[in-house]
């Protein structure tokens, strides 16, 4: 088991487990760098898991249309066979460099890894999620509280109560109606945030009992024992309460977004965004890159796919400083491969 004394080693701390983060792993694999991941949430995907994993995407090249959290199980299989090292639930803190030039990026957690080059690929920055004000919540979260789905199986059978109103509480609401024993919405007025086809489509499976609007009324208190959740209390604008028997709890009030510890790293920044050499997507740290939405330059486009080729010039990038001197011989995928293919043409 590690301890908080835990110091890893490595060739490339790359922080943000989103999209772009997942796609920076396998090109950092691609020329034979290994990386340890790091992100604030729980799991990886960033946005795309935590907001609107039911939502389709239309501008992935080669997907006319896929699913944002398809998309995610996508990047992180291609990146799987470079055996990355996830650490979930932390921030890097602090980040100074070492006398033989490594980066030494202190996590929240206590531990340490020791890295040749930093990538920033943390979207925009920093997510955690907007906790409702009920007393006792942190004994019940990560047991009955949850505020993503990493599994729509893990809520087959249960009672299921979903308080918010945007697109991750109706999306969910419609989608765990398929296999959940019960799904509860809370939400403090009739009209919902989310996107109008959505909506229609919750207030058809209230009309047929599939799922029990509770309007309008907001979360008032949790019961159970142990992180077991039993019921959750709601009240109306009048403070009149109302038990809802549940197993699970699932608050969709949307996610808090800041640069964190990164603000304090003496990069180069344009208001809340890292100014980056659009040439390498380096910043002003030597071996300290970015890409994705964290990062800015001139014509900067912020899309995924935009995003995607700033992952493989910064792997490229970054394998001069891991190893300088040693050139690198660029090879096309077709031709090298990737670990557990054949590395011949017709590889991945």
């Amino acid at each position: 088991m590690e301890t908080s004394m835990t110091v890893h080693e490595t060739d490339a701390v790359v922080v943000g487990a989103g999209p772009v983060g997942l796609f920076t792993v396998f090109q950092c694999g691609m020329v034979k760098l290994r990386c340890h991941v790091v992100d604030a949430l729980e799991a990886v995907g960033g946005q795309l898991s935590a907001l609107y994993p039911e939502k389709p995407i239309y501008d992935i090249p080669g997907h006319p249309k896929v699913l944002a959290a398809e998309l995610v199980d996508r990047l992180t299989e291609q990146a799987a066979p470079f055996a990355p090292i996830y650490h979930f639930g932390v921030q890097v803190d602090a980040l100074s460099r070492e006398p033989d030039g490594r980066w030494r990026c202190g996590l929240s957690n206590g531990e340490t890894i020791l890295a040749r080059v930093v990538i920033v690929a943390a979207g925009g920055g920093a997510f955690g999620p907007n906790r409702p004000p009920l007393d006792g919540l942190e004994h019940y979260e990560g047991t009955s509280v949850f505020y993503l789905v990493r599994r729509r199986e893990d809520f087959r059978g249960k009672r299921v109560v979903i308080a918010g109103g945007g697109d991750s509480a109706v999306d969910w609401a419609i989608s765990l109606a398929e296999i959940a024993a019960k799904v509860m919405v809370v939400h403090r007025r009739p009209k919902f945030r989310a996107a109008p086809e959505s909506e229609e489509r919750l207030k058809q499976l209230a009309q047929s009992g599939a799922v029990e609007l509770v309007v309008p009324y907001q979360l008032h208190g949790l019961e159970g024992e142990d992180g077991v959740l039993s019921a959750v209390v709601v009240a109306d604008l009048d403070g009149n309460t109302r038990r809802l028997e549940a197993d699970v709890l699932l608050p969709f009030y949307g996610l808090s977004t800041a640069l964190g510890p990164i603000a304090g790293w003496g990069l180069d920044m344009e208001g809340h965004l890292i100014a980056v050499d659009p040439a390498t997507g380096a910043t002003n740290a030597p071996g300290v890159f970015a890409a994705g939405d964290i990062c800015t330059y001139p014509g900067k486009l912020k899309l995924i796919l935009t995003g995607f080729a700033e992952a493989a010039r910064v792997a490229h990038s970054a394998y001069d400083v891991a190893h300088p001197g040693e050139a690198l011989h660029f090879e096309h995928s077709t031709t090298s491969g990737v670990p557990g293919t054949s590395g011949v043409p017709g590889g991945q």
